[in-house]
């Protein structure tokens, strides 16, 4: 095999990768930051910020809670499979991830901010 077809197939592999990490999983809702401000209001929805705590600290939307995303297999169990679940991040590819190891433990009302935190107007976000 030639070094110029293993570089090929390494790189196939290699975007594949990034690709299953990044993209949704199947039956993931992809809601935008207008669709989440008319779901505020639900007390049936559970809403999960899965940032890292410090960043969580430094900003969040007031109403969601945080389970960084490395802590979602562990702590899926605080969270109620007959809710709806919306996850957000800064930028969406950790709420897809958060989404994902979710639904491998059973949930399936699942919705994600597409864009995450970043697409949310500052002057909206709660600062306490």
């Amino acid at each position: 095999m030639s070094l110029g077809v293993v570089k090929f197939i390494v790189t196939i592999i290699f975007v594949y990768i990034v690709l299953k990490m990044i993209l949704p999983a199947r039956g993931v809702r992809q809601i935008t930051v207008n669709e989440l401000r008319n779901l505020l209001e639900d007390d049936n929805i559970q809403f999960v910020d899965v940032r890292q705590v410090h960043k969580y600290n430094q900003f969040h939307i007031f109403g969601f809670r945080n389970i960084p995303v490395s802590e979602v297999s562990k702590r899926a169990n605080s969270l109620s499979k007959d809710k709806e679940i919306v996850t957000i991040c800064q930028t969406g590819a950790q709420g897809n991830r958060a989404c994902k190891k979710l639904k491998r433990q059973g949930f399936t009302k699942l919705s994600n901010v597409r864009g995450g935190i970043s697409t949310w107007e500052p002057i909206h976000i709660d600062r306490t």
